[in-house]
């Protein structure tokens, strides 16, 4: 008997499926996340037809006690790009399914393609659903890579096909640019649906694990800055890196989302130029402005993406509102963190900014999550309101409370090494920070209230 085929509704976040359209779904409780598929339904089972879900008459593989299992170390390669090394957690892992998400336009396949090109003795299997061989070609002569006889390039969208190039090829990294563009016939879906995706997901990870093959999947991000396709995707694979900028900036950040094999606590720096990314080894360079003259609203502060130091430049501007309700808006930080460092400016330090319009900017287009730049962020605030300028060799790295008190924060030593390093002569800390201020080229000053640190500052 022919097979069927069946309508069904499969959420795009959990890859669940419904025989009817919900509003919302039962397993991951999002709403409208529904769409339409067809499905071919076989009219026989794999197991009846003996085919390779088939049960098998002796096993092979048993269970083993976890304590007799044997752990060698893992052998990673590297990439040749320090920034992406740090990222991976050392290199690639044999037998990763490595995911890198970004917008369209940031430098994704710029960046595979770069690391494809200068792998230290690696056959690289480059395959591309979006562009030609020789669309390829250009974009590697642009990037200035001298090196193309390790990297072997091929357009094709069909995942048996592919599977049939890299038992050709035999390469020792695959790239595959994008997931959402291959597809297989035993899917009757459009390239890029949820049940296309999950499917050649599965058989490059079943093709990664066997093996031990590296495999690097380029993915594109929905309107919402998540990846596009089913949650489940990012279940399946062992590394999700996010590709982050903004494309009128030169900067761009690769975060780690997942790994399995290490931190995801570090990020990677990049800059955009004319011949490709250039790796960005010192972060502070770049988040730091050099002006000829004093500017008021401006505060250095010391933070931390991961285990990593940099400082960067805090800008504020408080002008009066010239409309009835004070506008507050923040790029680059938290507007509701914002909104909470107003209130405790206003009714623990005494200063009235209820009638001030409030802007703030975290230079060089970086988003910063870290509490420690509390300090730096009421500093800015305040030096703005008054126009008072803050001394360009101070940095600062606090939390604040809803006290008013000035909170202690994690890794303080690499902070005050980075400000040391870069040539700041003073940095202000949290005063019940535990470490011996003694062995720093810096003079640290340590408070615990806000209205400490403002008189050491505007003194």
């Amino acid at each position: 008997m022919a097979a069927k085929t069946k309508t069904v509704y499969v959420c795009r976040e959990c890859g669940a499926e419904s025989p009817k359209w919900m509003g919302r779904c039962n397993q991951c409780g999002e709403w409208n996340t529904f769409t339409e598929e067809q499905v071919v339904v076989s009219s026989k089972s794999s197991f009846a037809a003996g085919g390779a879900d088939a049960p098998t008459s002796s096993v092979n593989i048993k269970p083993m006690v976890l304590s007799d299992v044997v752990v060698g170390e893992v052998q990673r390669s590297s990439t040749a790009n320090a920034e992406l090394d740090r990222v991976l957690g050392g290199g690639i892992v044999p037998g990763a399914l490595i995911l890198i998400g970004g917008e369209p336009g940031i430098g994704k396949s710029t960046l595979v393609l770069q690391v494809a090109l200068t792998l230290p003795d690696k056959r690289v299997l480059y395959i591309s659903g979006e562009e030609s061989a020789q669309q390829i070609k250009i974009r590697a002569e642009r990037i200035s890579m001298a090196k193309m006889d390790n990297c072997l390039v091929v357009s094709d969208t069909n995942i048996d096909h592919i599977h049939q190039h890299i038992k050709a090829a035999n390469p020792d990294i695959v790239v595959i640019d994008s997931i959402q563009t291959v597809e297989t016939e035993r899917v009757d879906s459009l390239p890029g649906s949820v049940s296309q995706i999950r499917e050649c997901t599965g058989i490059l990870m079943r093709i990664a694990k066997e093996q031990h093959l590296p495999i690097i999947l380029i993915g594109h991000i929905n309107k919402d800055g998540q990846l596009a396709g089913p949650k489940v995707l990012e279940h399946m694979v062992d590394v999700v890196l996010q590709f982050e900028g903004d494309r009128n900036h030169m900067y761009r950040i690769l975060r780690g989302i997942k790994n399995r094999f290490g931190s995801t606590n570090e990020i990677g720096i990049f800059e955009m130029l004319g011949d490709g990314l250039r790796e960005v080894s010192n972060p502070s360079e770049m988040l730091l402005s050099e002006w000829d003259e004093q500017l008021s609203g401006v505060a250095i502060a010391a933070a931390m993406e991961g285990a990593r130091p940099f400082l960067i430049e805090i800008q504020a501007l408080a002008s009066s509102a010239a409309y009835g309700t004070p506008q507050r808006s923040a790029t680059g930080f938290d507007g509701r963190r914002l909104n909470m460092l107003l209130a405790v400016l206003e009714k623990r330090a005494g200063f009235k900014l209820a009638t001030k319009d409030v802007f703030l900017n975290v230079a060089g287009g970086i988003r910063v999550v870290d509490t420690a730049v509390d300090l730096a962020v009421a500093a800015s605030i305040l030096s703005s309101n008054t126009d008072i300028t803050i001394n360009p060799g101070i940095c600062l790295a606090g939390e604040i409370g809803l006290s008013g008190e000035i909170r202690p924060v994690t890794r303080i030593e690499q902070r005050i090494s980075e400000a040391a390093k870069l040539g700041f002569k003073h940095i202000v800390i949290p005063k019940f920070s535990r470490l011996d201020v003694s062995k720093y080229d810096i003079e640290v000053h340590q408070v615990s209230r806000l209205d400490q640190a403002f008189r050491l500052l505007f003194q």
